[in-house]
């Protein structure tokens, strides 16, 4: 005999990068299952995987997941968690007064969003005098990690990120679109940027929209009030 079909509640919400409404509903128990035990694996391409097939099954395969910007795909994840597991998340955070004691926190879901910095651009200036310089896409699942910095640690998974970004490059009235260049071209023109002009490129994926929630916690041991930064989907799955 046939079980009940479970009916699973429609919500909808705003993507942060444009004004373009999107249905979800909550994740199944299998879908959890899948998305926790990538994120614990800290295997990269298994997580996107899982964000990925997860995500498009949770917005009804509306979206292509792996094209938009990676700070849209957080929020919807965020979301999601929220509608399927509950709005206060409880978490256990290491308490930075002793870097040891673990304390309790609750963090409401529903009130975290994507922070936008105001000096943030797509467009990067090289030469003003010339007129040349960057413009650049988001980062996407396609062409980024889940958690990424611009760090020493991962330099060339950094470059290929930033090489991937670039949409064109431009001098005066002339436009070089990225698509008509070789990635390897492309790293060469970035390579090549003096120190000041790369800072100016470190600071578009810097300032980069992103899930950001500040608390403080009282460590329970020494009573020291501290305050926490949420920053990334990892920092809310954890």
């Amino acid at each position: 005999m046939a079980l009940p079909v479970i009916e699973t509640p429609r919500y909808e919400l705003t993507l942060p990068s444009q004004d373009v409404k999107v249905q979800y509903r909550p994740f199944l128990v299998k879908e959890e299952k899948i998305l926790m035990m990538a994120m614990e694996s800290k295997d990269n391409n298994e997580t996107i995987s899982a964000i990925k097939d997860v995500l498009t099954a949770c917005t009804y395969e509306k979206l292509d997941i792996s094209k938009l910007p990676m700070f849209d795909l957080e929020y919807i994840l965020l979301q999601v968690r929220g509608k399927s597991v509950g709005e206060i998340a409880k978490f256990r955070v290491l308490c930075p007064d002793d870097k040891e004691t673990l304390a309790p926190v609750e963090i409401d879901l529903s009130k975290i969003n994507v922070e936008v910095d105001d000096a943030h651009t797509n467009n990067i200036v090289i030469d003003e005098k010339r007129n040349l310089g960057i413009v650049f896409n988001y980062p996407t699942l396609e062409n980024s990690q889940v958690g990424m910095t611009l760090d020493a640690d991962n330099l060339e998974v950094a470059f290929k990120v930033i090489v991937d970004c670039i949409d064109h490059i431009y001098e005066g009235d002339k436009t070089y679109p990225a698509k008509d260049s070789t990635k390897q071209e492309l790293k060469d023109f970035i390579e090549n940027l003096s120190q000041e002009a790369f800072k100016k490129v470190r600071k578009f994926f810097d300032t980069m929209p992103h899930l950001r929630h500040e608390i403080e916690v009282e460590n329970p041991k020494t009573k020291v009030k501290s305050k926490i930064t949420f920053k990334g989907i990892q920092d809310f799955f954890q």
